[in-house]
């Protein structure tokens, strides 16, 4: 008996021992690309004389002149905001593909869009799309992980003193500086043998979690855009997801922090493909990079252009300066040197200089060159180059030539174009979250649950399900990428069709269902249809609940 404890007891030490120097191993490999993402940071929140050393590690910038300004001029920020506003329209409309024609399985499979649709209102996705969507615009890569928290939702009963919920999908965002993956040029979460999601975690939490005591293992740091923050109540928990094997069929996660054993437990969730066990990450990028796990943003091609624009606008005005306030020549010993460099040359000062003596005197002063002007224009042209964002504004529209309204719609289209690879990045993920949902409903939802659905004509639909009404996990998506049409262009194509009657039905009219889809397409889902007359109504009034079960 004593050897069998002592045996489990060196298996627990080597394994936290294998999983430290794992972890340690893959910090190190990925500190250059980690510096790489403080960096953008600090530039986005105007720390822009930060520089990275050659050994990883990312600090201010000195030299130069006392008396030379580094003043910052932030045109990386308004660029991400620009491709963040673009980027907020990418909200994809799923629906799940029934596995086969069969009524039933047609049946099932609108089900389950339901399902997915309240779920997705339910958990504010949009919110979490938008905060991934941040870091992987910022950073170059965001990660979510999906999971089942099994003390939320409804409320069932009490169970030995404690409530007794029936479950719900938990959705996070998590920053790239959590994920060290075992090879950074694996170009799949599925490729990866093991994935380690190292964070900063409050000591109480893990004993109120793990029910084990555990001690600081040093000074530990959580990293955002306000920089570098130190934890002093935190300890760094390390998880290790270990692919199924031969070995581990199911998989193995193993848990450590404060160089103790938290646990060691196969993969909870089927949320893979055909009942397969896989990682409950998914990785949302802006730029994929060949050969590379973590993507690229924007910022990195824009620092350049940043700093050399800092430097001509502070240099510019350092001339203008030496124009208003005049360099001043002065004899040694004919004035107070001390004094007049204190006070300066004031409107009716009297200089007194010694008898004898050359009189200070203004040195002539130069007019400013226009070098420095034409700097600046050719600077900003390269933040709307590779930001590929542009500003159609009098000045950019006299710049390129254009004036008729036909181009100016061709530089609207560009910028789409070149914002369809975020796009179509954030789309993937988004089918990807949409599928492990799905997943996870018909691995826990095991007896009957409601739910309730925004439905047609201003109602709220309440309906039922279970595990086995989900047949299908086959999600795709009702519309096509947001940013081929912008809202004008949506809005000119619904008018164009409704207007050559290719709409109407055999009476010639427009049905109110096809009524109420146009005003939505448009901007005016909010006006109801009134069913008999077919006439635009107040929406909100009296709305019915209708209960639908399968």
């Amino acid at each position: 008996m004593q050897n069998k404890e002592n045996a489990t007891v060196e298996f627990a030490e080597a394994l936290v021992t294998d999983v430290y120097e794992d972890y340690s191993a893959r910090s190190a490999a990925r500190r250059s690309i980690e510096a790489e993402w403080q960096l953008n940071l600090d530039f986005i929140a105007g720390r822009q004389y930060s520089a990275v050393t050659p050994t990883g590690d990312v600090v201010e910038q000195d030299g130069g002149f006392y008396w030379q300004s580094k003043n910052v001029f932030n045109h990386v920020l308004p660029v991400v905001d620009t491709r963040l506003a673009k980027l907020s329209g990418v909200r994809p409309i799923m629906t799940v593909r029934p596995a086969t024609n069969d009524e039933n399985d047609v049946r099932t499979a609108e089900l389950a869009s339901k399902v997915l649709r309240s779920t997705c209102a339910r958990l504010a996705t949009d919110e979490l799309i938008s905060s991934a969507t941040r870091w992987s615009e910022i950073t170059g890569t965001a990660f979510y992980k999906v999971g089942w928290n099994s003390s939320a939702g409804m409320c069932l009963g009490t169970f030995d003193g404690q409530s007794v919920t029936e479950g719900d999908v938990d959705i996070e965002v998590i920053s790239p500086f959590e994920i060290f993956p075992d090879q950074l040029t694996r170009e799949r979460v599925c490729d990866c043998a093991s994935i380690i999601r190292a964070r900063v975690v409050c000591i109480k939490d893990i004993e109120a979690a793990y029910g084990v005591k555990v001690s600081a293992d040093g000074p530990v740091y959580t990293v955002g855009a306000s920089g570098r923050e130190q934890r002093r109540d935190g300890v760094t928990l390390i998880e290790r997801y270990e692919r199924p094997s031969e070995q581990f069929p199911e998989g193995r996660i193993v848990t450590v922090a404060g160089g103790k054993l938290l646990s060691v437990e196969s993969f909870p969730y089927i949320n893979g493909a055909l009942g397969s066990r896989e990682y409950p990450f998914v990785r949302q990028v802006s730029l994929l990079l060949p050969g590379c796990f973590f993507g690229t943003g924007i910022i990195s091609r824009l620092i350049p252009v940043q700093r050399a624009y800092n430097a001509v606008k502070n240099r510019k005005h350092e001339f203008l300066n030496r124009i208003s306030m005049g360099v001043l020549t002065v004899e040694d010993g004919s004035v107070d040197v001390d004094a007049l460099a204190e006070e300066g040359l004031c409107p009716g000062k009297v200089l007194v200089y010694r008898q004898g003596s050359v009189p200070p005197k203004m040195m002539e002063a130069e007019s400013i060159p226009s070098d420095f002007s034409e700097e600046e224009e050719k600077l900003l042209e390269e933040f709307v180059l590779l930001g590929g964002v542009n500003e159609v504004s009098s000045k950019f529209k006299q710049t390129l030539g254009v004036t008729s309204a036909a181009g100016l719609q061709i530089i609207l289209e560009q910028d789409s174009e070149r914002l369809s690879v975020p796009a179509e990045n954030i789309r993937r993920a988004v089918k990807e979250l949409a599928r492990q949902i799905i997943r996870l409903f018909k691995q826990f939802a095991v007896v009957s649950r409601i739910m309730r659905l925004a439905g047609e004509d201003n109602t709220a639909e309440v309906f039922s399900f279970s595990n086995a009404d989900i047949t299908s996990d086959d999600v795709i998506f009702e519309t096509e990428n947001e940013l081929s049409f912008s809202p004008s262009q949506r809005r000119n194509s619904v008018l164009e069709l409704v207007e050559s009657g290719l709409l109407n039905g055999d009476d010639g009219k427009l049905s109110a269902a096809a009524k109420k889809r146009i005003l939505e397409l448009i901007g005016y889902g909010g006006l109801a249809i009134d069913g008999e007359s077919g006439q635009p109504q107040k929406a909100g009034n009296n709305s019915p609940i209708s209960e639908k079960t399968p």
